[in-house]
């Protein structure tokens, strides 16, 4: 079991980064967008059209709340939605092209972000940061997942 202070040190800097990222501003990555609009453009730009509930799935958010926001994306002119030909019942969102400049305005944003972190840090160090984040957040996934299979059962 991991120890008491280790636990804590990896909260503050979670907080932290949080705060640094932005996510306490109403909106983020230089958008008139909160996180959950500007995570839902990113997504559905790096995996392609996909459903609301889907979206919901990776997001990790309420039917309801993802069914506000794609309305609100869509009325912005970001997303389409389109029938699923492979089920009738189902329409797929995409980004529209207006969707598609934000996309990589916010790409551009988060690289120059990343990037002017990184420039601090020697090549091993950027390394290990990658590879601590990816662990990091894998860890976090599992651990949730594992929650969630032993609350159903």
């Amino acid at each position: 079991m991991a120890e008491r202070a280790l636990i804590d040190d990896i909260r503050a800097a979670s907080r932290l980064m949080v705060r640094e990222l932005g996510f306490m501003d109403a909106t983020v990555a230089a958008s008139d967008y909160p996180p959950s609009a500007v995570h839902t453009i990113l997504e559905i730009g790096i995996r392609g059209p996909t459903t609301s509930a889907e979206l919901g799935d990776f997001l990790r958010l309420e039917k309801s709340s993802v069914s506000r926001l794609v309305r609100k994306l869509i009325n912005c002119g970001e997303l389409r939605e389109t029938p699923d030909e492979n089920d009738a019942r189902s329409k797929l969102l995409s980004l529209t092209a207006k969707g598609r400049r934000t996309l990589e305005a916010l790409h551009a944003f988060g690289r120059q972000q990343v990037r002017g972190a990184l420039a601090a840090l020697t090549e091993a160090e950027q390394r290990t940061v990658r590879e601590g984040m990816m662990l990091y957040a894998r860890a976090l996934r599992q651990s949730r997942v594992g929650d969630e299979a032993e609350a159903a059962e």
